[in-house]
């Protein structure tokens, strides 16, 4: 018999995303001879049941969760008129694997569903991890909310990125009553850290020395707001003819946004460089990170971008715990993109500068962090985080 422990990750997806991201920076810092990581992602590729060989896409993590001796499987994605039959795949899941000591659903908008079913069917431990603090508009973010309901009484333990998170999840009188442990989404600190030859080659590689280069990382969909960060460069480049914008991600929006760059005018300034492994580099030939959201949990990019001691601008609508440095400037999403762009500017020349000290002192360093979950899969005891 197995004696590693075995902790279940549900997800809607292994793809390049903040949690996602997140997870598997603590997933490398595990001790695996002991506790090893496996994956309950979503996809409309299963319409019944579950399944381990499914025709789902692989996803950008898949190579390397395999590789470092975890499972994948996969459930229908919830639909709400699936109801029934996804939480009859769901039994059938946890009625196969025993396996499991513990359950860490981050795709709170099931948890209500798949938790209980995971505690009926013998797993010793439920978490409920809030990732996120806001919903999409519309019918989707309505049934979020609804399947949400009460989430704090169908798990273990509740855990969230922020305080933001955690209220806007399970409720601010469960956050106030202290049934919330709020856990900040550390990082690799050193695979950020400012490196100043590695900014100049890779400067060199994509042909923006000399440039004002400002920087996103994230999915194109509603909550980044990219429509407003590509109106916020498109001021900086009435200013700036010297400026170029590199965007990282992909997503559903991101033809729209493509289109939009051709429509201001700023087309030849922009570069679409998709999902990328090396996200480090990317960060070290940026001069300026923005990150307009409608919302965020805890964005692990803000983060990201402060170990790699670049100047940060982020709406005002995000959690003030991401800031560990006082290179991030909070500003509103409301008012004229031309003010941003007037900030932007007028802070544009600055030092660059190691900042992991900062970094490991405010909580985010995953080092610090992986000892505190290892304790915890192994004796339940969250006292570390």
């Amino acid at each position: 018999m197995e004696k590693k422990i075995r902790v279940l990750h549900v997800l809607g997806g292994v793809g390049l995303g903040g949690a996602e991201s997140r997870i598997m920076d603590l997933y490398r810092q595990m001790n695996r001879d002991e506790i090893q990581f496996d994956f309950l992602v979503h996809s409309a590729a299963v319409k019944r049941g579950f399944s381990e060989e499914s025709g789902r896409k692989p996803q950008f993590y898949d190579e390397e969760i395999l590789a470092m001796g975890g499972h994948i499987y996969v459930l229908p994605k919830f639909k709400v008129y699936n109801y029934f039959s996804y939480k009859r795949a769901v039994r059938k899941f946890f009625a196969k694997h025993k396996e499991f000591r513990v359950v860490q659903g981050h795709m709170t908008s099931t948890a209500g569903i798949y938790l209980p079913i995971a505690k009926k069917a013998g797993v010793p431990v439920t978490v409920a991890h809030a990732r996120n603090a806001g919903v999409v508009k519309g019918l989707k973010g309505a049934a979020t909310r609804f399947f949400r309901q009460g989430l704090a009484e169908k798990a273990d333990f509740c855990f969230a990125c922020s305080m933001l998170a955690g209220q806007d999840v399970f409720g601010k009188d469960v956050v106030n009553a202290g049934k919330v442990k709020i856990i900040h989404n550390a990082i690799d600190v050193r695979r950020f850290t400012y490196d100043e030859k590695l900014r100049e080659t890779a400067r060199q590689q994509l042909g923006i020395s000399g440039k004002l280069v400002l920087g996103h990382v994230g999915r194109f969909e509603y909550q980044k707001n990219h429509p407003y960060l590509l109106e916020v460069f498109a001021a900086v480049c009435e200013k700036r003819p010297d400026a170029v914008l590199l965007l990282l991600g992909e997503g559903e929006n991101r033809l729209a946004m493509e289109e939009r760059c051709k429509q201001l005018g700023i087309a030849d300034r922009v570069r679409f460089l998709g999902n990328c492994k090396d996200t480090e580099r990317y960060y070290q030939a940026m001069d300026i990170f923005l990150l307009p959201s409608f919302f965020e949990g805890l964005p692990g990019v803000l983060v990201e971008a402060q170990a790699a001691g670049l100047k940060c601008f982020a709406s005002d609508s995000i959690t003030r715990e991401a800031k560990a440095t006082d290179l991030v400037t909070y500003l509103s999403i409301e008012q004229p993109a031309q003010k941003w762009a007037e900030e932007i500017l007028a802070r544009a020349e600055y030092e660059r500068s190691d900042t992991s000290h900062e970094l490991t002192a405010a909580g985010f360093n995953v080092y610090t962090q992986a000892g505190g979950y290892s304790l915890f899969y192994e004796k339940g005891d969250s006292s570390g985080l």
